[in-house]
């Protein structure tokens, strides 16, 4: 980890994690985003949502998964009879990174040296939390943790093993169903979506 960074807290507990990465300057991201947006949600969970990065209303927010794709993601999890209370959602990277167009502050794909900057932090969480499953939304956040060769599109809902971490199931990112060119396409993303979680859902049944 780089000199620069917050050190990782030496008795790892999520309010001690959150506080630290708080001050993260392990790469250049905090220099734009508002703050650090570290996960949220049930402290021993048996699933933890890993997705890319916070957006622009999550930035402003300081929480995970409360803009439109959030509303994706509520509204699929309540689909598949899985309680958002009960789960824990974080990013693979835990600042914005974004360009400006007029305006608005536009997403840019965080790259490698930031999603490894970040990595203390996601372990951390997953030490701590301790979850059954792992459900990955999206490339970035399955590159993350199943190799730079992990394509979704592939291997999406398969149960995956990796040393050191709990068994991973990688879908897609619910900002994906988002960017659906038709109201058709959407629907049948949707269902798809809705489909991969019913089976995170039935795995937390076994």
């Amino acid at each position: 980890m780089s000199p620069v960074t917050s050190k990782v807290p030496d008795q790892l507990t999520l309010p001690a994690l959150r506080e630290a990465a708080a001050g993260c300057r392990a790469c250049d991201l905090y220099k734009t985003g508002t703050q650090t947006v570290f996960g949220q949600g049930a402290e021993h969970a048996q699933v933890m949502f890993v997705g890319e990065q916070p957006g622009d209303r999550e930035d402003r927010e300081g929480k995970p998964f409360v803009g439109p794709a959030g509303r994706v993601l509520d509204e699929a999890l309540e689909e598949a009879g899985i309680d958002r209370r009960r789960v824990y959602i974080t990013n693979a990277v835990k600042h914005f990174k974004w360009k400006p167009q007029g305006k608005r502050r536009l997403h840019q794909k965080p790259n490698a040296a930031e999603i490894n900057a970040c990595r203390p932090w996601l372990d951390g969480e997953i030490a701590v939390v301790k979850p059954h499953l792992l459900v990955l939304l999206g490339a970035t956040a399955a590159q993350a943790l199943l190799g730079r060769d992990f394509r979704v599109s592939v291997q999406r809902a398969q149960l995956m093993e990796r040393p050191g971490l709990p068994p991973m199931m990688a879908t897609v990112h619910p900002s994906s169903i988002l960017r659906a060119p038709d109201d058709e396409t959407r629907e049948i993303e949707m269902r798809a979506f809705v489909q991969d979680l019913k089976r995170v859902a039935q795995h937390l049944q076994r």
